[in-house]
């Protein structure tokens, strides 16, 4: 499958359509008018795994005035199942949908490279945010809250600052 190139700040969201581990479908257009935050994800990386516990607090915190889903796109990868995601989310709780990307073409269309890595679109799902949940996976207390800063700028209609760090995790595991 051919990747495509990264999404530019101010691109609009490609749409999605994606099973989730809960049994429903959930798209893009789920989040009409609202900010939401688009993260690649899976279960296995340790980077996930440092920042699952933020992003689910992000999740939380922001519910009902922005959305956030976590998108699996690791396709056939050991570890990272639909099964493993529903361990993974039944033991942490996650107050997120966390998506199936079976085919890849998500990730792809949103040039989606590592896990975690964060699209956050504003309320017209133009691209307002990319990078990192935070400044830093291993100290939550120290770690600047990109996320959330990103998202409090876009709620207040102002531009996130910064607005565009490079994604820090795991690659993508693409099928060959």
């Amino acid at each position: 499958m051919a990747r495509m190139a990264r999404l530019a700040l101010g691109d609009p969201a490609p749409p999605f359509e994606l099973p989730a581990i809960d049994g429903k479908t959930h798209a893009l257009e789920d989040f009409r008018g609202q900010p939401v935050a688009v993260v690649f994800s899976c279960v296995h990386c340790p980077y996930v795994v440092a920042w699952e516990d933020r992003l689910n607090d992000v999740a939380r915190d922001y519910s009902g005035r922005a959305g956030l889903v976590a998108v699996n796109s690791n396709a056939g990868y050991l570890g990272d199942g639909v099964d493993d995601m529903k361990q993974r989310a039944e033991e942490k709780g996650f107050a997120f949908p966390f998506l199936y990307d079976e085919t890849q073409e998500v990730a792809s269309s949103y040039g989606a490279a590592r896990t975690p890595e964060v699209f956050l679109f504003d309320g017209e799902h133009r691209l307002a945010y990319h990078g990192t949940p935070d400044s830093d996976h291993q100290d939550p207390e120290g770690a600047e809250p990109y996320l959330r800063r990103a998202l409090d700028a876009v709620l207040e209609g102002g531009e996130p600052d910064p607005a565009d760090v490079p994604p820090v995790g795991c690659t993508i595991k693409w099928r060959s």
